[in-house]
């Protein structure tokens, strides 16, 4: 099973959600996609899309209170925050992936389909939250 190819799926359905207002159903079915995914895969996007967006308030608090500068939550872009959501998640539930591991996918993700420089926003809103749950 391929992790990250379950975590492309889940950043395209957040970002879906957040975009197109998809239900969470519609989400869930992972009709948008031609590819053929094992299961364990599907599995896995699914349980961080529904964990995602049941968990969405918490993760969104979170993401807020560590923007800095300029940066406001309405004005940053979709991609940048469907993948910081996802990676919030995962940091705060699933404590079987390290966190290094959580934060350099959510890069790579970044740099596949982000703009040129939002891996260092989202390596920076990322690795303050991880320091923040560590603390705790």
């Amino acid at each position: 099973m391929s992790r990250r190819k379950a975590r492309i799926l889940a950043f395209q359905a957040l970002y879906s959600y957040d975009v197109g207002g998809e239900s969470l159903d519609e989400l869930l079915a992972l009709k948008w996609t031609e590819e053929k995914n094992d299961q364990e895969e599907v599995d896995f996007a699914r349980l961080v899309i529904s964990g995602t967006i049941n968990h969405l308030a918490e993760i969104d608090s979170l993401i807020k209170g560590h923007l800095t500068g300029k940066w406001e939550f309405d004005r940053v872009n979709k991609v940048s925050i469907a993948i910081l959501r996802i990676s919030v998640f995962a940091l705060l539930y699933q404590k079987d992936t390290s966190a290094s591991i959580i934060i350099d996918e959510a890069i790579g993700l970044s740099k596949e389909f982000g703009t040129d420089d939002s891996f260092k926003f989202i390596n920076a809103v990322l690795d303050h939250i991880r320091r923040e749950i560590e603390s705790e």
